[in-house]
């Protein structure tokens, strides 16, 4: 799907910029930007490796089952029938410290790893449906609370702010907000679903 909405705006603003006789502006736009998207990533790269690695460590050295075990009793609320201790809750409680850090890249492989496992430990008659636990980690990653946004900070430092973690207020503020909507009409949502089942 993303394949065609992002050949869709390319070829848009090349019909457009024919029609504006801005053909060369474009060109001129294309490759200045292709230059500065790699210069981006590189200065990103350092700071997501680090996070990354650290993380990594925390899992070999037994961190994470220690921290699993430290938010368990709230992980086990929401996140009903996980094994206590199990693959799924430690993966979970990967992705979470990773978005509290504001490492919403690094996050992504123990995301990944947390959905497989829950599927695993869940048994689910349909696995082409996503379970409640699934749905509530995916709104969580998603609408995920940030205490440090690495990552927005480093974009802010890359592009030349001279105090990039001004916006740290305001990040907990829509970061808490956002969580909050998000997991309610998760829960919401499932009990809807519930009583048309009935």
């Amino acid at each position: 799907m993303m394949t065609y909405i992002m050949t869709g705006l390319i070829v848009t603003a090349v019909i457009f910029a024919a029609i504006n006789g801005s053909m060369a502006d474009l060109s001129t736009a294309f490759l200045e930007e292709c230059g500065g998207a790699v210069q981006l990533a590189i200065s990103l790269t350092g700071v997501i490796a680090l996070w990354s690695g650290l993380m990594r460590v925390a899992q070999a050295s037994g961190l994470t089952g220690k921290l699993a075990a430290l938010v368990q009793p709230l992980l086990s609320r929401l996140f009903g029938g996980l094994q206590k201790g199990g693959k799924a809750l430690q993966y979970i409680t990967l992705n979470i410290i990773a978005n509290l850090l504001g490492l919403g890249n690094a996050s992504t492989p123990f995301g990944i790893a947390a959905m497989r496992e829950t599927e695993r430990e869940e048994h689910s008659a349909a696995p082409e449906y996503a379970s409640h636990n699934m749905i509530v980690f995916a709104v969580m990653n998603t609408a995920s609370l940030q205490l440090v946004p690495t990552t927005a900070a480093a974009l802010r430092l890359a592009h030349g702010s001279a105090d990039p973690m001004e916006i740290l207020p305001c990040v907990w503020i829509t970061s808490v907000c956002a969580l909050t909507a998000a997991l309610v009409s998760a829960f919401i949502f499932r009990a809807f679903t519930k009583r048309r089942l009935q």
